[in-house]
């Protein structure tokens, strides 16, 4: 499946259990996407106070950084990517390391939003960002439940293989951009101009069409009787996509803002 973190294979790994009072249920999957989303969230507004220091004005020409922000992002990427192996290798330990692993998170993505702010070109750009997401995610729900959108075999592979193709390339342009390497055509899929907005809009929707597989998978497990710390699991690999998400739509503003 697309997202690396949640799959049928995921499931199947980890067993069924016959005991109905220790089940994996969509409603607990959804609480504890919630407690997740809560922990990012505060660790986020916490992160994104420390960044600047205090009386420094966000949206001005020029602002100041705390030096513990760049030690914040390095701790919430190196955490939380480390957490996230772990977590995809041993599912059991999610009630632990899925909530650790979102504390990363928001630790990361606070002082980025934060950062990203502080541009006068900028200011406002992440409030949208993060409405943007909530939306998306309200949409693909809707989609989802409604069955309009369905996890159908060609559905999945089609997004697998266009994920593939974007972590593929990510990761082409960041071997390049170590050699300090430009190649014209990849270097404008990540500029502002038509181009480049016309490939996050593509990764955009792609990491959207991520979210139909996620609730697919989830509702499967629940159906199937998986045990019930996979609720935590769920809700983690939803944390992944969504995460993913917000910062593909920000990226997006950002290269729209740039041509205003």
């Amino acid at each position: 499946m697309s997202n690396p973190v949640l799959s049928a294979n995921t499931f199947r790994s980890v067993g069924y259990t016959a005991d109905r009072s220790d089940v994996m249920t969509i409603n607990g999957a959804v609480g504890k996407t919630a407690i997740l989303l809560t922990i990012l969230l505060v660790a986020a507004v916490a992160s994104w106070q420390l960044t600047f220091p205090p009386g420094a004005g966000v949206g001005e020409e020029v602002v100041s950084i705390n030096p513990i922000a760049i030690p914040l992002v390095i701790v919430g990427c190196l955490g939380g990517f480390v957490l996230a192996i772990v977590t995809s290798f041993a599912p059991r330990w999610s009630p632990v390391t899925a909530p650790l692993y979102a504390a990363c998170e928001g630790l990361a993505l606070g002082v980025i939003s934060a950062i990203t702010e502080m541009h006068p070109r900028l200011h406002g750009v992440v409030l949208q960002a993060v409405l943007l997401t909530c939306g998306v995610l309200a949409i693909m729900l809707v989609l989802y439940a409604t069955r309009i959108i369905q996890p159908t075999k060609y559905f999945v592979i089609g997004v697998t293989a266009a994920t593939g193709a974007i972590a593929l390339l990510y990761l082409v342009v960041f071997l390049f951009q170590m050699f300090g390497v430009r190649i014209p055509f990849i270097h404008e899929l990540f500029g502002n101009g038509l181009i480049g907005i016309g490939f996050s809009i593509f990764v955009v929707t792609i990491a959207a069409l991520n979210l139909i597989i996620d609730f697919g998978l989830i509702e499967s497990g629940a159906r199937q009787g998986a045990p019930k710390y996979m609720e935590w699991y769920g809700g983690f690999a939803l944390l992944v996509t969504l995460v993913w998400l917000y910062i593909e739509i920000l990226r997006l503003l950002t290269k729209l803002r740039g041509r205003e």
